[in-house]
């Protein structure tokens, strides 16, 4: 195995307590890395990996891990910087099942507990560059594969994230090869990313939609759903401008009147049938090889299998 080199590696630390931040760095200086910056806030972080994004980010969710599990999902979902798939470790000095659940759904490659030893973290950064995990791209979320994890299954194609810490560490190209390689691999990363990402949240619409055929008007539900599908279907107007899809901001536009119209209560018969309408075309757009009747089938079939969850849950409960 070639020996790994980090000496134009760039690498980013993110920690409110300058201390911990100065071993942080040491621990990286003694395993070879000469390009470190430091911040001690979060917007500090996600302004840094806005303006020139690293190759790997060490952050510290200790005080703030909500907020900083959110960030983190919000890069991978590529609204955060050009390159959204960042080699991420967050640092804890405790890991809790509430922590540990919260870094897995944020879409971070790794979490490493507070002290550890330069030995330690190196060989997590190795892993990360000679068997780093394949990514995933759901509604909520992009980042590495947990279908081994518990509660974490799903049908998601994998594909492996541009890593620019391997080709800096590992393979040792050049600048100008590596800037031309991670240029070509982000454009067809990101591309997948924005295609999976109107695909899926396209047919979660749908899947809303037909949730809420049921609900009773004004239950606590229907606001939590049409909140959701607002904001999905905004994001899907967003992302279809860097696409060829240029008609599905006009259906987007009619979800959201109709949504609009069901948050006022202004005739739910008329809003309920323009939002079913908008919702199948706007998917139809990004499904063009499937008919009518496969998508209602398939989209059934997960609204089903919602409604067999709640109820079993509200069984356990009662």
């Amino acid at each position: 195995m070639a020996r790994l080199s980090y000496d134009s590696v760039e690498a980013l630390i993110y920690d409110p307590v300058s201390a911990n931040r100065t071993a942080t760095r040491a621990a990286l200086y003694s395993l070879g890395f000469r390009r470190t910056e430091t911040v001690s806030s979060l917007e500090a972080m996600v302004e840094a990996i806005q303006k020139t994004p690293p190759d790997i980010v060490l952050c510290e969710a200790q005080g703030a891990a909500e907020e900083l599990c959110r960030a983190i999902q919000d890069m991978r979902q590529g609204s955060a910087g050009y390159n959204p798939f960042i080699v991420i470790i967050v640092t804890a000095w405790e890991k809790s099942a509430a922590l540990i659940s919260r870094v897995v759904n944020s879409g971070a490659d790794d979490l490493l507990l507070r002290p550890f030893s330069t030995a330690v973290l190196g060989a997590r950064i190795e892993t990360h560059i000679e068997r780093r995990k394949a990514f995933v791209i759901t509604t909520d979320y992009v980042g590495p594969d947990r279908r081994r994890d518990a509660g974490r299954g799903s049908d998601a194609e994998m594909f492996d994230p541009p890593n620019s810490l391997k080709m800096k560490a590992k393979e040792k190209l050049t600048t100008d090869a590596i800037a031309k390689k991670l240029d070509a691999d982000l454009r067809i990363a990101r591309d997948r990313l924005t295609m999976e990402k109107l695909r899926r949240d396209s047919f979660q619409v749908c899947v809303l939609w037909r949730l809420m055929q049921e609900q009773v008007p004004g239950a606590p539900q229907v606001s939590v759903d049409l909140a959701k599908l607002a904001n999905l279907t905004r994001g899907i107007e967003v992302r279809s401008r860097e696409t060829e899809y240029d008609k599905a901001s006009e259906w987007c536009s009619q979800v959201l009147a109709a949504t609009e119209g069901l948050q006022m209560n202004v005739d739910r018969n008329a809003s309920m049938h323009l939002l079913g309408h908008a919702a199948l075309s706007l998917h139809q757009i990004f499904h063009p090889e499937k008919s009518s009747a496969e998508q209602l089938g398939e989209i059934d079939a997960t609204v089903a299998i919602i409604r067999a969850r709640g109820q079993a849950a509200e069984a356990l409960a009662s």
